[in-house]
Order: structure tokens, then C-alpha cells, then sequence
């Protein structure tokens, strides 16, 4: 295993036109973390970090934005929008059967269609954002007061720059090695280690020893857990029918179908946390009303989501419910019964057509509720380990986990593809 990693490093180094993606992605992401760290004027920091502590959502944008929403800096917004347009174009193909049809039936030509709307979309979606989330700090004093002028030159700025964000994770993706979108969330999740390793540090507790190493050995197990649920796969035994024609056959080889145990990755914690945080900011936002009964029923609202019961207990059950709600959306067993049936192919034991759609659908049905109830865990595990060990300096955020795993997983393997294609 060592040799052959420092043979397809050597390939790497030797390879001017894989070196030079690498280094092209290193440069871009050089850039991005230096947006991050220019922050918009007249910032009250200490205000900032204890309405971020306070507010999960917040926190989970912060992700998204690689850290640039805790400094408010010029890319506050992150890839926020971006992925809300996805979102939104994924939800709209169960409306718009054009669009489904775009999606799934037209090939790569489609889906670049598909993806360039997402783009349109990002675009009043990043204005949208910024004028909220600018009002939001501007009345619960982490910005000051601003006048017109001085408002629209923020919120525009904010839009740009989450704009050039998603132009920058283009380029990434086309010019560079992994999707470009993910690598900009992975490089903010890495770029804040250390920070909590010195608050770890700094709150360091000898009495505390045990939680400590109990929360090493969960973090390893986790890990595992997340690389093994990731790679996990069901596949489904696929035989392709023998033709004659003249003198020539072709056809009856065999191969299979890989059903993902996690289809859904991790769009099902971030359709959770919409749902059940983006109430909570609104009611935040309206509990400063000067109507009495607004501001009352906005206060009740944010007080019974901030109970760490009730968080939990909603967090896991929409986690488990959007992990099948998108997996239906994105396979569909009576889709994949057709193509197989069209490329002349069948699964040994099942007749083709309905009995094949049908059979499908129960096979992801019950692998998907491994991955659904996995996800589900893996959401509230930050909520589950502060109660266990009383630390709130060090948490594993479920998220942000299967986030780093799944993009390190997808560069190491096309990486991989391209030294292969290389040696051979």
C-alpha cells in the first residue's frame, strides 16, 4: 500500500497537467480564505459571537460560508444561496415535469441546463439573503444603524460576494480535481480546527481527562462509521440477454447494479436544519416588534425551538423523513426499470417491467432506512454528547463531518482515476 502511494504521488509530481489542477485548486482556495478574512466595517465582535453561539442556524451558515458569516466578512453568504437554488430546482422537477425530465432524461446536456438555472436563481436568492441577515445583526446591535447608501453598499457586497464564491467553485470543478462547491465548505470546516483546538485548549479541565479521551475514541468510531456508511453499497445482480445475429453473439454477461446505502448524502440535514431554524430566525426577528402579541408569540416560538428536547427530538425525525423524501426524488426504480429493460437487461429471478419497479422500490426502501436512521443520528450527535459530557468546548458536528469525509472520499478517488488513466 505504501508503494503504491508513492507511486501515484510520483505520478502526480511528474504529471504537469494533474500537478497544475492541484495547484489550481490550492490557489483558489488561498483565495477564498483570504476573502473570509475581510470583514465588513463597524463589526461588534463580541456581540457577534454570542448571537452566533445562540443561534444554530447561524452556526450551520457559518459552515457553508467557510467561516466568513463569524467575521461578517465580504463572503458572509458563503455558497448559502447557491445551495438554496439547488434545493429549489431539486424540489421543483416534482412540479415541473419539464424540469424533471431536463434532469433525468436528457444527459449531461440537461443537467448543464439544469445547473446554469441554478445559477440564475443564486443570483436574487444572494440579494434576498443579505438584506435579511443584514437587518437581522443590524437589530440585534452586532452592526450599527445604517443609512440607505450605507445598507445598499453592504447588501450588495454581501451578494457579490457570494456570487464570486459559486463562480469560484465553477472554475474549481472545471479546472480543478472535485466538485469546487464542496471544497470551498471543506476548506472553512478545516480552516476552523484550529481555532477549537486552542478553545479546547484554554478550557482544559484535568478532572475532565476521561470525556476527553471517551470523546477521541467516539470521533475515530464516528469517523469509520461515516467512511463505511458512505462507501456502503447494495448491489443488485444485473444480467444482460444474449442476442444472435448471424454469426456473431453478443450480450449474457453479468454485472450489478450499486445501490448507495446513503443515497442522499447530506442534503437531508441541511433540508432539516431550513426547516426547523430559518422559524426560529424569523421569530427572532419579530420578537423585537413593538406589537405586544407579535413580539409574545415570537418569543414563545423561539423559546420552545431553543429547548434542547424538542430540538433533538424534531431534528431527528426531519432528518429521517428528508433522507427518503430525497432519495425518492433522485432514483426512481421505475426510471432505472425502463433503462434496463431498453438496454436489453434483467435481474435474474424478476420479470422485467413492473415486477423489476416494484422489486427495486423495496430494495431501496429498506437500505435507505440504514442510511436514514444513520443520518438522523449522526445530526444529533453534537446534542447527544454535550449532555453525556457536560463539554460544550468540543463537539463532533454531525454535518460537518460527513462533509469533510465525503469530499476528501470523492478527491481521493478521481485523483485515483487520473493517475490510473495516467498509467496506463
Amino acid at each position: 500500500m505504501v508503494d503504491t502511494f508513492f507511486r501515484k504521488l510520483r505520478i502526480v509530481l511528474e504529471d504537469s497537467v494533474l500537478r497544475n489542477r492541484i495547484l489550481f485548486v490550492l490557489g483558489a482556495l488561498i483565495v477564498t480564505r483570504f476573502l473570509a478574512a475581510l470583514p465588513i466595517p463597524g463589526v461588534d465582535t463580541a456581540v457577534l459571537e454570542k448571537f452566533l453561539s445562540s443561534n444554530q442556524f447561524l452556526g450551520l451558515l457559518n459552515v457553508f460560508s467557510g467561516g466568513g458569516f463569524s467575521s461578517l466578512s465580504v463572503v458572509m453568504l458563503g455558497v448559502g444561496p447557491y445551495i438554496t437554488a439547488s434545493i429549489i430546482m431539486q424540489l421543483s422537477t416534482i412540479l415541473v415535469p419539464s424540469l424533471k425530465e431536463m434532469y433525468q432524461e436528457e444527459g449531461d446536456a440537461g443537467r448543464a441546463r439544469f445547473t446554469q438555472y441554478s445559477r440564475y436563481l443564486t443570483v436574487p436568492l444572494a440579494f434576498f439573503q443579505a438584506i435579511a441577515f443584514i437587518l437581522l445583526l443590524q437589530q440585534n446591535g452586532v452592526i450599527p444603524a445604517l443609512t440607505p447608501l450605507s445598507l445598499f453598499t453592504s447588501v450588495t457586497v454581501a451578494a457579490a460576494g457570494s456570487i464570486l464564491l459559486m463562480w469560484i467553485g465553477e472554475l474549481i470543478s472545471e479546472f480543478g480535481v472535485g466538485n469546487g462547491i464542496s471544497l470551498l465548505i471543506f476548506a472553512g470546516i478545516v480552516a476552523r480546527i484550529p481555532q477549537t483546538i486552542s478553545q479546547t485548549v484554554y478550557a482544559f479541565d484535568v478532572s475532565q481527562i476521561p470525556a476527553y479521551l471517551g470523546f477521541l475514541i467516539a470521533a475515530l468510531v464516528i469517523t469509520a462509521g461515516v467512511i463505511f456508511i458512505s462507501e456502503a453499497e447494495r448491489p443488485i445482480p444485473v444480467t444482460y440477454a444474449r442476442r444472435v445475429r448471424g454469426s456473431q453473439v453478443s450480450g449474457g454477461t453479468s454485472t450489478y447494479l450499486p445501490l448507495r446505502v446513503n443515497q442522499a448524502g447530506v442534503i437531508p440535514i441541511v433540508f432539516a436544519l431550513s426547516f426547523l431554524l430559518f422559524p426560529q430566525m424569523i421569530a427572532t426577528f419579530l420578537s423585537h416588534s413593538k406589537t405586544v402579541w407579535i413580539a409574545t408569540g415570537a418569543t414563545h416560538v423561539v423559546n420552545t425551538i431553543a429547548n434542547q428536547w424538542f430540538y433533538g427530538i424534531a431534528y431527528f425525525l426531519l432528518v429521517f423523513l428528508f433522507t427518503y423524501f430525497y432519495t425518492a426524488i433522485t432514483f426512481e426504480p421505475h426510471q432505472v426499470s425502463k433503462n434496463l429493460q431498453r438496454g436489453g437487461a434483467f435481474i435474474p429471478g424478476i420479470r422485467p417491467g413492473s415486477q423489476t419497479t416494484e422489486y427495486l422500490g423495496n430494495v431501496i426502501t429498506r437500505i435507505t432506512l440504514v442510511g436514514a436512521v444513520f443520518l438522523a443520528t449522526l445530526a444529533v450527535l453534537p446534542i447527544i454528547l454535550r449532555g453525556i459530557t457536560g463539554i460544550t468546548s468540543i463537539t463532533i458536528g454531525g454535518t460537518a463531518l460527513l462533509i469533510v469525509v465525503s469530499v476528501v472520499l470523492d478527491v481521493i478517488k478521481k485523483v485515483d482515476a487520473q493517475t490510473s488513466i495516467r498509467e496506463y
